[in-house]
């Protein structure tokens, strides 16, 4: 996967999560617990793509 392709999907997550927290009414803490989530699996998938957890249940990014 290219650089330029990692870069486009956090803007992308980054857009999507920043409409979510703006315009869809939600309790606080189901709102924080939507971020947790959405930023771990954002940084487990950047780590999976630059390779450093090798493969995530059999499938590598880039292949």
């Amino acid at each position: 996967m290219s650089l330029i392709n990692l870069i486009i999907t956090l803007i992308v997550v980054g857009v999507l999560l920043w409409l979510v927290n703006t315009y869809i009414p939600m309790d606080r803490k189901i709102k924080s617990i939507l971020n947790v989530v959405i930023v771990v699996a954002v940084i487990l998938w950047l780590l999976s793509a630059l390779g450093f957890l090798g493969n995530i249940n059999g499938i590598r990014v880039g292949d």
